[in-house]
C-alpha cells in the first residue's frame, strides 16, 4: 500500500476498471469473446462476496457499474451500499495489479498451448452437521 497506494476492496476497483474496456475496438470476433471473459471475470470478486452474504450477485454487481461514486461498495456485513475506503475496506493496489498482470499472462500461455492436463473436478459432499455437545450449557442472555 506504500508503494501504490490503496483502492476500494469488495472487487470495487475491478468493477469500476471494467469501464476501461468500453474504449476497446476488437478486430474480429475471437477478440470480442476475450474482451467479454475479461468483463466476465472483473465482475466475479464482487459477484462472489454478495453471493456468500445471501444477496444476488447480479444485482449487487450492476448496481456497483451504475453507481457515479467511486468508492462505493457493497458492505456484505451489513447488507448496504457504502464507502469501502471511508468502512476500512481496502486492498493494496500492488496487490490488484499485480493479480491483474498475473491472470492475463496465465490465460496467454492456456490460449497458446496445444495441449493441457488437468484434474478433473470431483463432486463434494455438504459438511455433515455438527453433534450435540452433549450437556454443555447454553450460551447465557442469549435468549435460547
Amino acid at each position: 500500500a506504500v508503494e501504490e497506494g490503496i483502492v476500494p476492496g469488495g472487487g470495487v476497483a475491478l468493477v469500476k476498471a471494467i469501464s476501461a474496456l468500453d474504449g476497446l475496438s476488437p478486430a474480429n470476433r475471437d477478440q470480442e469473446v476475450g474482451v467479454e471473459i475479461v468483463r466476465r471475470a472483473l465482475q466475479a470478486p464482487a459477484r462472489n462476496i454478495a453471493e456468500n452474504a445471501g444477496a444476488e450477485g447480479s444485482v449487487i454487481v450492476g448496481k456497483l457499474m451504475e453507481s457515479s461514486k467511486e468508492n462505493e461498495g457493497y458492505d456484505a456485513v451489513s447488507g448496504t451500499f457504502t464507502d469501502m475506503v471511508k468502512a476500512g475496506v481496502i486492498d493494496p493496489t500492488k496487490v490488484v495489479r499485480s493479480s491483474l498482470q498475473n491472470a492475463a499472462s496465465v490465460a496467454a500461455l492456456l490460449i497458446t498451448t496445444e495441449a493441457m492436463v488437468a484434474d478433473k473436478p470431483e463432486p463434494k459432499e455438504a459438511a455433515p452437521a455438527a453433534p450435540d455437545m452433549g450437556g454443555m450449557g447454553g450460551m447465557g442472555g442469549m435468549g435460547f
